[in-house]
């Protein structure tokens, strides 16, 4: 996935790896719970609220290049074990970000079950939460 922010780098590096602005916009804009460890090592736990019911998402940074990159492992929960690889690659011109995701999946099937569970459109109302929150946060 690619994505552009009218807001700079570090901003939006800063939006993705911290908690206190995760909550704004990540879980679509629903209530958040956020835990996040942010060192090689250290760990990550989102709880969104949404509909009377709560979703958690875990994992583990792998590798931190602050602001240009990070990578975590990605798992819902509820579907342990499978476990997906995401990069985060921060790239700036003229004042915009461009942030791009790369997943990769353990399987065919679970790379499928991951796009079959709606997850395209969530991150598409995340993202858009993310504009509303930067937008924001820029005055």
């Amino acid at each position: 996935m690619s994505r552009s922010f009218d807001a700079p780098k570090e901003l939006v590096f800063a939006a993705h790896t911290q908690p206190e602005h995760i909550r704004h916009w990540w879980g679509r804009g629903n209530p958040l719970d956020v835990t996040i460890d942010f060192r090689v090592g250290g760990t990550w736990r989102f709880v969104e609220t949404a509909d009377a019911q709560q979703h958690a998402f875990r994992g583990e940074f792998r590798e931190i290049q602050a602001p240009d990159t990070f990578t975590w492992t990605f798992e819902y929960e509820p579907m342990a074990g499978h476990v997906a690889v995401e990069r985060y690659v921060f790239t700036e011109q003229d004042g915009k970000t461009t942030v791009t995701s790369t997943t990769t999946f353990t399987s065919q099937a679970d790379r499928d079950g991951m796009i079959e569970s709606g997850m395209e459109a969530g991150a598409e109302q995340s993202y858009a939460a993310l504009d509303a929150y930067l937008a924001k946060l820029k005055g």
